[in-house]
């Protein structure tokens, strides 16, 4: 190996200085917080009877998505759904629950 160069601080203060061509500054989107309902009232509650009806299967994003409710509310839901026998499990998985209608 070759024996390392000394630099002076003046060197080292031109080499900061001089820089290079400078780069783009990327503009960052903010996303909007979403305003989800964080209450299970009885005019939600209704619509989610309603909606259990229209879908062939449910998982707690979809609740998400079209009724726009909390994440843990979906969850809730989608337990007295089950616990009506509106619904039925069809993959139980750790992460995400996935149910279908019962056919009458």
């Amino acid at each position: 190996m070759a024996p390392k160069v000394q630099t002076t601080k003046a060197a080292k203060a031109a080499a900061a200085m001089a820089g290079g061509k400078s780069r783009k500054k990327t503009v960052k989107r903010v996303k909007d917080k979403a305003q989800h309902h964080v209450i299970l009232d009885q005019p939600l509650y209704d619509r989610i009877f309603k909606e259990a009806g229209a879908s062939k299967f449910f998982t707690v994003s979809v609740l998400v998505d079209r009724l726009k409710v909390n994440g843990s509310l979906a969850r809730r839901a989608l337990k007295a759904l089950e616990e009506e026998g509106i619904i039925k499990p069809v993959i139980t998985h750790s992460k995400q629950k996935t149910y279908t209608r019962v056919a009458e």
